[in-house]
């Protein structure tokens, strides 16, 4: 079992910039896709970035490309969203989420899922 935990959320004025981190429990596998989602009220969850952990491919969304960077650090088992000129409509919960196996935006083909990391944007 993998547990992952988020971290770096807060409150970020319109341009601003956040970092979002998401720990794993252990060392994660090579085979692994690690992905953010987030989900804003009365909203469903959608895809936001993801990162293959062995070879390090990216995959962004079209409303974060150019603005949002997912990295990984092997030897902290970690992955992180580096979100720049943020906008209101970034206000969500973020969540991290991994899976074996190749890369996929849906978020119900996840296996592993932290608790989720409120980011708001004020206008």
């Amino acid at each position: 079992q993998v547990q992952l935990v988020e971290s770096g959320g807060g409150l970020v004025q319109a341009g601003g910039s956040l970092r979002l981190s998401c720990a794993f429990s252990r060392r994660t596998s090579s085979s692994y896709v690690v992905a953010w989602f987030r989900q804003a009220p009365g909203k469903e969850r959608e895809f936001v970035a993801a990162i293959n952990w062995s070879g390090g491919s990216t995959n962004y969304a079209d409303s974060v490309k150019g603005r949002f960077t997912i990295s990984r650090d092997n030897a902290k088992n970690t992955v992180y969203l580096q979100m720049n000129s943020l906008k209101p409509e970034d206000t969500a919960v973020y969540y991290c989420a991994a899976r074996s196996g190749r890369y996929m935006a849906v978020d119900v083909k996840y296996d592993y899922w932290g608790q989720g990391t409120q980011v708001t944007v004020s206008s």
